[in-house]
């Protein structure tokens, strides 16, 4: 079994998809970890703010295997592969990190996520697992979150 981490956005009906994509979760893995869901900018495309959270969960999947898994959640909810990858989303669902491994690999597969370096991603796992290192940095999640420059990414908790 591994403990993985991922990182759950939405900026279309985010309520409705991402509490959906949480009972799938809860479904497939058991008991799970969840974080307060944040709003924030949309961050590489100007689009509708997005609402993101963290979920730590324990699986005997592999890190492909369960990409894939998580590639078919999204496209259970409405995810749309022909449009340009920084666009709106019903769901977005990506491995953060995946034990201490660090891997690239097809799929978008990237381990540890490079998105850690942005507020959406980074508070929500150090809200949830704010002494796990990062596999390559070495630093505690409640490190690199207390180093980042906050103001520079405003987020604002969201009721799910």
């Amino acid at each position: 079994m591994a403990r993985v981490y991922l990182s759950l956005g939405s900026n279309q009906q985010p309520q409705q998809y991402l509490r959906a994509a949480l009972d799938e979760l809860r479904a497939r893995f058991g008991a799970i970890d969840i974080s307060p869901a944040y709003r924030s900018k949309s961050v590489g495309f100007d689009g509708p703010d997005f609402v993101n959270l963290a979920v730590g969960l324990d699986t005997e999947l592999a890190p492909e295997a369960l990409n894939d898994w998580l590639h078919a959640l999204e496209d259970r909810h409405g995810r749309r592969r022909d449009v340009p990858r920084y666009s709106d989303r019903t769901l977005d669902v990506d491995i953060v990190l995946y034990g201490d491994l660090v891997r690239q690999g097809d799929g978008h597969l990237d381990i540890p996520r490079k998105e850690l370096k942005h507020a959406f991603v980074l508070r929500p796992v150090a809200d949830i697992a704010p002494g796990l290192r990062h596999p390559v940095d070495g630093r505690s999640m409640a490190e690199l979150w207390a180093a980042f420059p906050a103001a520079s990414e405003p987020l604002t908790v969201e009721p799910l």
